[in-house]
């Protein structure tokens, strides 16, 4: 009988948060993972006219728009992230940052609990989930879009290509909607895939893909997916 392999490991998240991600979970395994970086989304940014003048305060969604913002931040501007990274941009150009903690609902409940009407910017990519702006107005809190950046979907390098079509099991988080389907449109792949998604509707098209397992993790963030990538990965128990 052949020996077991080993889990190797492939990221699918630009970079450089790729790379924070691999050195996270590797310094917290007692034994080496083989592991592949092979981005499914790429960001290219648009050159927008950002004019923040009349607006309360600002959106976030994704930490990629923090860039459009560099040179452009009034003293104590608010600004509403989806995400504890995003918060952490944000913070860093001195914005007043408040994180949702979680996803474009948790965000849209926050602002509406604030009690602050607005008017407020909402920077985004395109395309962009969630329907932030429009779910806003609605409410009674007047907010406007402006796309600063697009997603490409760059191909799976032959490094990613030859891990999914081995023998071996390889262990996959997945951190958008957008993600799983860019990695669906490349199947089949003959792996056994242990599938990680970060929220319902990331696991609703990674359903499509055949899988060994499918983990839905229970908070829609980074260290929560580190966690889940971890317990998966770990032959020996994890350090930390």
């Amino acid at each position: 009988m052949a020996p077991q392999l080993p889990p190797a490991l492939l990221i699918t998240r630009p970079e450089p948060a790729a790379s924070r991600f691999l050195a996270q979970v590797r310094a917290a395994l007692v034994s080496p993972v083989m592991a592949v970086i092979s981005p499914l989304i790429g960001i290219a940014p648009v050159n927008a006219d950002v004019d923040l003048a009349g607006y309360a305060g600002i959106i976030l969604t994704s930490q990629n728009a923090v860039p459009a913002l560099t040179g452009r931040v009034p003293p104590g501007l608010r600004a509403w992230c989806v995400g504890d990274a995003t918060a952490a941009a944000a913070a860093r150009l001195g914005l007043d940052a408040r994180s949702a903690g979680g996803d474009a609902d948790a965000l849209v409940a926050a602002i509406l609990a604030s009690g602050q009407n607005g008017p407020y910017l909402h920077l985004r990519g395109d395309p962009s989930r969630g329907d932030v702006a429009a779910r806003l107005t609605a409410a009674g809190t007047p907010t406007d879009a402006v796309i600063v950046y697009r997603q490409t979907a760059p191909a799976l390098s032959a490094a990613a290509r030859a891990l999914l079509q081995g023998p071996g099991p390889v262990v996959v988080p997945v951190f958008s909607p957008e993600s799983a389907a860019n990695l669906l449109a490349m199947a089949p792949f003959h792996a056994p895939l242990h599938l990680i998604a970060i929220s319902p509707a990331t696991a609703r098209v990674l359903s499509g893909l055949p899988h060994a397992d499918l983990t839905i993790v229970p908070h829609p963030d980074a260290r929560t997916m580190w966690r889940a990538t971890v317990d998966l990965l770990a032959v020996d128990p994890p350090k930390g």
